[in-house]
């Protein structure tokens, strides 16, 4: 019998301070497209392929006391319990592309022990972003 609670990733949501800024950001810094930003910037989606990338106010009444509030690091010695990784073809490229877009550099691309190579940024809510090469390269679709 087939089950039918095989999960698929949907979205990772991003609270940020101001959703129309973080989705700039992310389209100049990192190059994504924007998909959507509602006309009220309480809610914005990158094209990410499968799994959509979202952008929300760190406050909102609708889920601040259902799920508890947001909180961003105090400092840099500090950072969320998420870090966000983007892959790509030529991470030296991506990294320029991020620092030069307003991203601060946390980190300049290095290849690791495994093989890959690994940069860091933040953006600017402070958020850690990773920029890597790829651990297996994409699919190509004919």
């Amino acid at each position: 019998m087939a089950s039918n609670l095989s999960p698929a990733f949907a979205y990772i949501v991003v609270y940020v301070r101001d959703v129309a800024k973080s989705v700039a950001f992310y389209t100049s810094a990192f190059g994504y497209n924007v998909r959507r930003l509602d006309q009220s910037h309480k809610w914005a989606e990158l094209d990410s392929g499968p799994t959509t990338i979202a952008f929300t106010p760190l406050h909102q009444r609708e889920t601040d006391a259902l799920t508890g509030e947001v909180h961003l690091p105090d400092s840099k010695g500090e950072r969320n319990p998420v870090e966000i990784c983007f892959d790509y073809a030529d991470v030296d490229a991506a990294y320029r592309r991020a620092v030069d877009n307003g991203a601060v550099p946390v980190s300049a691309p290095e290849t690791k022990n495994w093989g890959q190579k690994v940069g860091y940024v933040r953006d600017i809510d402070g958020i850690v972003v990773r920029l890597g090469s790829y651990v297996n390269e994409p699919n190509k679709t004919a």
